[in-house]
């Protein structure tokens, strides 16, 4: 027989605490840390509250959110910047901070990246036509999320 579990009611310093250090563990969006908190029952008002304290206390920082994953984007996944824009958009990321994030990105590595991106899509690439290899090839790369304008300009230099 299973008995429906009952919601565990934490005080107001308990769920500070558990949100301080869900924050601490890594960065956090403020959409993140509401769903978290409304998840303990709580009303909006205290949910507010506790933002305003966590922003106050430099636990909750939106922009240096944004700049941490933009950056693990690009680096580790290898995504473009239009790709990294649509996510945070998706996180609620205000423009600005999303624009903050896209500053962090070095020109010169976004270059290099995408060089390297289109190498190594042209070594996997099977077709022998050339205009046909390279529409595929630069399909890939803008649906990562880099600009197509400047795809084609890399493309049409080096392949």
């Amino acid at each position: 027989m299973n008995l429906p579990k009952k919601e565990k009611s934490y005080t107001d310093k308990e769920v500070l605490m558990k949100i301080s250090s869900f924050c601490s563990y890594q960065e956090r969006t403020q959409k993140e840390v509401r769903e978290k908190l409304y998840g303990y029952g709580l009303n909006k008002d205290t949910v507010e509250e506790i933002i305003v304290k966590l922003i106050g206390e430099n636990f909750l920082n939106e922009e240096r959110f944004a700049k941490i994953y933009a950056g693990g984007k690009f680096r580790i996944k290898k995504w473009g910047k239009k790709k990294i824009q649509e996510a945070l958009k998706q996180k609620d990321i205000s423009d600005y901070c999303i624009r903050q994030a896209i500053k962090e990105i070095p020109q010169d590595d976004y270059i290099i990246t995408l060089k390297a991106l289109i190498e190594k899509r042209d070594l996997m690439e099977k077709e022998k036509n050339s205009y046909k290899r390279k529409y595929k090839i630069a399909q890939y790369i803008i649906g990562r999320g880099f600009e197509s304008e400047l795809v084609w300009e890399i493309l049409n230099d080096n392949v």
